[in-house]
């Protein structure tokens, strides 16, 4: 799909100011339509960045369907400034919450992958209090909502606990690269603050999860627990039961895309008068 897609050229956005300025990296491609159809928005997961698979391919969709599509790389990931070990949730979401003004888009559908979930969430209570783009839906790829506190504190070892409490900071073999994950200590505090699996979550929009029932990372169980919190949505859980952590294979894509094509559906449908 995305292979005849010209790319478009990265523009950057100054968030934070004095020792807390960074520069936000981040690509809009333009609506072609000229009706009211959302905006795809994509929020990538933890040292993940705007021009991986699936972000590539949401935007490959957009093109395809003429919507507009953002994407962004958070603080330390990608092209954006900043260091990656400054980096929190609300860093993070300070950063999704600028570009989205900036961009001023009337609807969106937030395509939020692992960490990204967390983050597309917040920015549903932070839209909700603040005001800003009204959610037409969301996508969540095996979201991980509070995994500092869920999946991390709960697991640590008295090496990394010492580690944290000595250097500020724990470092844990990936996977997905040859570079170790490092965890801050201000990471976890913060993430403290930013939990959403606390109490009911009000997104006010139709809600797709797609979940790896082989996921190391992020168990389905994790998934499970998110839709409780969803009681007022219209939730649909899919369990990929021989999905991994970043379903990127063809299939998975497929079953983004037709998450995503289904949102919109269901948004143009609320759109049309009675």
């Amino acid at each position: 799909m995305s292979d005849q897609i010209p790319n478009a050229q990265p523009q950057f956005l100054a968030v934070g100011e004095g020792e807390a300025a960074r520069e936000i990296a981040f690509i809009v491609r333009p609506a072609q339509g000229g009706d009211d159809a959302p905006a795809l928005v994509w929020l990538s997961g933890y040292r993940s960045d705007m021009s991986g698979t699936k972000a590539v391919e949401l935007d490959g969709l957009a093109a395809e369907l003429g919507l507009a599509c953002i994407r962004l790389d958070y603080s330390g990931h990608g092209l954006s400034g900043g260091s990656f070990r400054d980096g929190t949730i609300s860093r993070w979401l300070e950063e999704a919450l600028a570009v989205l003004r900036h961009a001023a888009p009337a609807r969106v559908i937030l395509v939020g992958s692992s960490m990204g979930g967390w983050i597309a969430l917040r920015l549903a209570q932070e839209l909700a209090r603040q005001g800003g783009p009204k959610l037409a839906g969301m996508v969540l790829i095996a979201p991980a909502p509070d995994f500092t506190s869920e999946l991390i504190e709960p697991n640590l070892t008295a090496k990394e606990r010492k580690s944290l409490a000595e250097r500020g900071y724990f470092e844990e073999r990936s996977q997905y690269s040859p570079e170790p994950n490092i965890y801050t200590r201000a990471l976890i505090e913060d993430g403290r603050e930013n939990r959403v699996l606390d109490g009911i979550i009000e997104t006010g929009c139709p809600v797709h999860i797609l979940q790896g029932m082989k996921d190391p990372d992020v168990p389905h169980a994790h998934a499970m627990k998110l839709v409780e919190h969803l009681p007022a949505d219209d939730v649909v859980l899919t369990l990929v039961r021989d999905g991994d952590h970043r379903l990127s294979r063809p299939g998975d894509i497929a079953l983004l895309v037709s998450a995503v094509k289904d949102i919109l559906r269901s948004s143009a449908n609320m759109e049309k008068p009675a």
